[in-house]
């Protein structure tokens, strides 16, 4: 063979290989693990134009997000995703003295469920950095970058931060968590430079298909909704309360993926049941063309269903955070399963917040308990059993 020949079939090779995705193999038979993706604008470049980096993921990988294209919804190459969803987490008290010393054994006790997902999201509801303006207002919660590592250890592909402690130590602080997410091209969503950075989704490309993330926060103390709503030229989270800004990213999201995930913070703290602004953003959130709506905030599990044909859970309850009461230690992880815009189904796992703050698994009658009350959530949430879809057989 010749030297031109030679080069000519080495390159047919590549470009064969690269076209697999994540099913390609590393040709062992194994299964070759792309980077893992960070939230990207629509010329495939990070917020700040380089080029996407990290650790390993499972066998995904970053695709562009953005509304420049006219490409219509479609449902990839017809497998099935899953997507595992955890409520609120943070490292107050004794949790910041376990991510110090065992980060590996934060979600252990869900980690079952968690691995079993193509993709897993959690609220990261706390500061990243160390100092800066304590912001006046009842709780405050600030952590090292190291939370990102262990998320990720434990197998958080997508972290959402647009919540209501992400600024809780001001701009600076909120300057020091911008910089440890560049550092680590850490896959965050929800807070930005600007809105269009906040507002931006993380698209991960799995079997073929896009999953577009968005993430929003409706929960503002209401003294502080100048300072920490991103706008054109501030930094802050992505806001909710703006409901057309939120619609069009997710309009903007709908033509570049085959799959919208819109993950938000709201609700009223202590109440099961979704409040008037829940019902409201919800519905509009779908017309927008989201395929699934989950949230959290209310530190109480919410109830869980479909809403036309897409799922809406309105709150997963606490997940790693400190809970004093029966109903704030009720916990669990919702896996939804979708093929494109088709939600094929969706599974509670019930689990309880202990003594420690840290999450585990029910099983036997304790499960079955808690499955049922999760059930029995819905009745006041005015969400269905079963996609619209089905009643039009």
């Amino acid at each position: 063979m010749t030297w031109l020949g030679f080069v000519l079939c080495c390159t047919i090779w590549c470009v064969a290989l690269a076209g697999c995705g994540a099913d390609a193999t590393d040709g062992n038979g194994s299964e070759r693990r792309p980077d893992r993706a960070s939230p990207t604008s629509p010329d495939g470049t990070t917020p700040s134009g380089r080029a996407p980096s990290g650790s390993e993921q499972r066998g995904r990988d970053s695709a562009a997000a953005g509304g420049g294209t006219s490409e219509p919804p479609r449902i990839g190459n017809g497998k099935t995703v899953t997507i595992a969803f955890g409520g609120d987490v943070n490292y107050d008290g004794p949790l910041r003295t376990l991510l110090a010393t065992r980060p590996e054994t934060m979600l252990a006790g869900v980690q079952p469920v968690l691995s079993a997902a193509d993709l897993t999201i959690v609220n990261l509801e706390t500061s990243i950095g160390s100092g800066g303006t304590k912001q006046a207002k009842a709780f405050t919660f600030q952590a090292p970058a190291t939370a990102f590592g262990a998320l990720r250890t434990a197998g958080v592909d997508v972290i959402g931060m647009a919540n209501n402690h992400a600024l809780d130590y001001g701009q600076d602080g909120l300057d020091q968590t911008l910089a440890a997410i560049e550092a680590d091209s850490v896959p965050v969503i929800g807070i930005g430079h600007d809105e269009d950075e906040a507002f931006r989704p993380f698209v991960a490309s799995v079997k073929g298909q896009r999953i577009a993330f968005i993430a929003a926060t409706e929960v503002i103390d209401s003294n502080l909704i100048t300072s920490w709503t991103a706008t054109t030229d501030h930094a802050g989270v992505a806001s909710a309360k703006r409901i057309d800004r939120l619609t069009r990213a997710v309009r903007e999201a709908r033509r570049a993926a085959d799959t919208v995930v819109v993950f938000l913070h709201w609700g009223t703290e202590t109440q099961h049941c979704p409040d008037a602004d829940q019902q409201r953003l919800a519905p509009a959130l779908v017309s927008a063309g989201a395929d699934v709506v989950v949230g959290g905030h209310a530190h109480r599990v919410q109830g869980g269903g479909y809403l036309g044909d897409a799922f809406v859970d309105y709150g997963l309850g606490n997940f790693q955070f400190r809970a004093n009461s029966p109903e704030g230690r009720e916990s669990g992880v919702l896996t939804v399963t979708v093929t494109g815009r088709r939600v094929d189904g969706a599974v509670w796992s019930p689990a309880s917040v202990g003594a420690d703050a840290l999450p585990r698994l029910l099983t036997g009658d304790a499960a079955r308990a808690a499955q049922d009350r999760w059930v029995g959530y819905r009745t006041c949430a005015k969400l269905a059993g079963k996609p619209k879809r089905d009643d039009d057989r």
